[in-house]
Parts: C-alpha cells; structure tokens; sequence
C-alpha cells in the first residue's frame, strides 16, 4: 500500500512548490459528504472541493450524466462545432439569472476565465476601461484576475506590476471598515484617481470567499447599484463560491434584493468536473463581436451534461431549504462553542445557508489569530475532518460541508469541530 509520505516525497520532487495542498493527505476515494485517504482513513470533507462540490462526491445523477456523454463524444470545441449541452445550460442559467429582462450566457472553464471575461464584456459594452475591486477579494491567479484580487501575499508577491486601472476600496468586515466607510472611500477614488465616467465595472463577491466569509452588507449592494445606474457602471456578482444553493438562494446577491448586471459562476456548477461562465443582461453579452469571446476547452460537453444534472439535484432535493437547515445547524453548534472557556475565543459566526464562517481570535486583545485557526484545522484532520481557513490574517474556519450530508454524518463532523478546538486551545 502507498502512504501519504511516499507521495509527499513524490510530489516534493516533481510538483512546483509554486502550489500548495492545505492537507498532507492523498484521496483515493470519495463519496457524498465522506472521503478515504490512501491508506484508508475516513474524513467527513467540511471542504467541498472549496464549495465545488454542493451536490456531494460522485452523486449519482451527475456521474450518470457524464457517463452518458462520454459514450457520445468528449470534445469537438464549441467554435467549431456546437453541442446540445452547452445551449441547454445555458437556456437553465439565463432561466434562473438573478435579474430582471433577457438573458444570455457564456460558458469557459475556470473561475479566472469567468471573471476576466466579465470584464471583457463591461469593456466592450461600456468603452471604458477602469475596474473598481475591493479589499480581501479572490478572483483568481491569471493575470487581470490577480490584480482584482484583493491581497497581495501568496497572490501577487513576486509577480510584478499588475494589470493596469484597476482600483480597490475597502470591504465592510466585522470590527472594519462599515458600508458608509466603503462609500467614501469610492467617492475619495472619484475625486483623487479615477473619474466614474472611465470606469467600465464594479466586481463584488456578495459573500466574500477567501477574505473570510463576510457577506456584503445589502446597504452597499443597495448603494452599489445606485451609482452604478447613476454613472452607466456594470455592476458585477462573482457567485464562483457563494452560487448554486450553497447560501440557500440559488446566488448569494439574492440575499440583498439587488439585481447585478453580470454573474460570474464556476465551482459548484460543474459537480466536480472543471466549468465556469458568465451570465448576463443580453444587452451586455451581445457587445462583444463574434470571436472576441471563447476557448478550446471553454464549456466543455462532459461539463455541460455534469451541470445540467447538478441544477436538476439542486431542484429535486431542495438544497436551497437544505442549505439552510444545514446552516442552522452549524451556526447554531459554534454559537454555543462560543461561549465555552475550554475553546479558543471565537468570534462573528456569520454567512447565509451553509456558508458558514467564524474567526479565532486572540483572548487577550481580540486580534485575529492565524496560527490558532491553524492548528484547530490541523487538529479536524487528525481527528477525521477537513476543514479550510481563509481571512486576511488566515483566522476565519469556513465550512463548506457538501449540501447533500446526512444530519448524522453533520453533527459527526461538529462533534469532531469541538474537539479540535479543545485541542487546540
């Protein structure tokens, strides 16, 4: 039998150091909300893939769906010749777009092609060029991505000057900057570098990610979209990591009642199989003449037919309700952590549905604390659970648990959570 060690050496000589693995462990198999490493130990995954997988490892409709596929043909690029699932997708996304009026979609494969071709779009229908991003954001690793995103070490350190007209203002965060604070700082930016009638686009995770699951305070969405109507600015939702029920809504911006103009999707859309798109106003999607936009792998069909299968799970198993109870549950199991004095000091449990975040922090001066938040994940693992961080300072523990877990093999899961954080305290 091969060991986790064998293939750390194994990869030590062979993979860049340039990516890094959160866990030292090698999957050999997987099911639903439950993996097994190669040499056999059992996980309950509070990771998903990070919130690819919502669906659950391998359901069965989405493996049946690819498995289908695969007999009929695997890749012919949809620039040379069409394919039924790439339109039908598309029909399913501009059916459930989280705006009002015609819709239109574009399908790639990665989150970062999502995003940068977002702002292809707002570029071309705007003739403007400048893009305003905030603090914390992950957008992505390519190189118009990077530069949206909101933090510079391990993302930019190193990779020289980035993209250029690319501006960040600061996102409201507990014990932060507040909604109003975000405003100014946008009318600051209007005044000192970049007037709004250069500016092509506005990018927003409703629901931050990696900047530590705090969700976008709906008076800034509300505030957002007002000036964006006042000055002709798109307004773009990255739901990459907070669409397709992970937040009990189909897509996190839901959660404010505004209406973005351009959605970029990717994660858990594919089921576990590598897609992503851009959903939009079709006025938006139409600016971009033929052949501006594609890829040769972008939408691929197994991808297409994992998808399809993933919005009939979604429908047929109800994991917007399910995203909530699962929410609840969590929530309400650290809450009451938070009060016990055998933990480390927890505070802001936050997120929509089963987004759910909270921060480890220092007991004497409240600071966020990384090397704590560390050790508590190191300690899941050892126990039998994966866990990931985020926050700038790497405090926040996010739980991604897939939509599909059992209440047993959930409270499984928060029973080990509250050991770890014994451990760790």
């Amino acid at each position: 039998m091969i060991t986790n060690r064998e293939l750390i050496d194994r990869r030590g000589q062979s993979v860049s150091s340039g990516v890094s693995t959160s866990s030292p462990i090698f999957i050999q198999k997987a099911e639903n909300s439950e993996i097994w490493d190669v040499e056999g130990r059992r996980f309950i995954d509070f990771a998903a893939g990070i919130a690819v997988l919502n669906v659950g490892h391998r359901h069965p409709k989405v493996v049946e769906a690819v498995r289908a596929q695969l007999d009929a043909y695997t890749h012919v690029a949809f620039q040379v010749s069409g394919y039924e699932p790439y339109v039908a997708l598309c029909e399913r996304l501009n059916a459930i777009a989280p705006f009002q009026g015609p819709a239109k979609s574009i399908l790639f494969t990665t989150g970062a092609e999502a995003v940068e071709n977002a702002v292809k779009i707002a570029r071309a229908a705007t003739g403007r060029s400048a893009v305003i991003a905030f603090t914390g954001a992950f957008h992505g690793r390519t190189a118009l991505s990077m530069a949206l995103t909101g933090k510079v070490a391990p993302y930019k350190r190193s990779f020289g000057p980035s993209a250029s007209e690319i501006y960040h203002i600061p996102f409201p965060t507990p014990g932060g900057a507040a909604a109003a604070d975000t405003m100014k700082a946008l009318g600051y930016l209007f005044a000192a570098d970049v007037p709004p009638e250069r500016v092509a686009a506005i990018i927003i995770e409703p629901i931050q990610g990696e900047g530590g699951f705090n969700p976008a305070p709906p008076e800034l969405m509300r505030d957002l979209r007002k000036l964006a109507d006042q000055h002709g600015i798109v307004l773009i939702a990255d739901e990459i990591q907070s669409g397709f029920a992970r937040t009990g809504k189909m897509f996190g911006v839901e959660h404010s009642g505004v209406e973005p103009d351009l959605v970029t999707v990717a994660k858990a859309l594919g089921g576990g199989l590598p897609l992503s798109g851009v959903i939009g106003r079709k006025a938006l999607l139409d600016a971009v003449e033929p052949g501006g936009l594609g890829g040769t792998y972008a939408g691929p069909p197994l991808s297409c037919a994992a998808a399809l299968a993933v919005l009939d799970v979604i429908d047929a198993e109800d994991l917007l309700g399910r995203a909530d109870a699962i929410g609840e549950r969590i929530r309400s199991r650290v809450s009451k952590l938070s009060q016990a004095n055998n933990v480390p000091p927890i505070r802001g449990v936050r997120g929509p549905g089963a987004m759910v975040g909270f921060d480890i922090v220092d007991g004497r001066t409240g600071e966020p604390d990384g090397a704590t938040a560390r050790r508590v994940v190191e300690q899941a693992l050892a126990k039998g659970l994966l866990l990931l961080t985020a926050g700038t300072h790497g405090e926040t523990i996010r739980t991604l648990a897939p939509l599909t877990i059992s209440d047993e093999v959930l409270d499984e899961g928060l029973d080990i959570l509250e050991r770890a954080l014994v451990a760790a305290a």
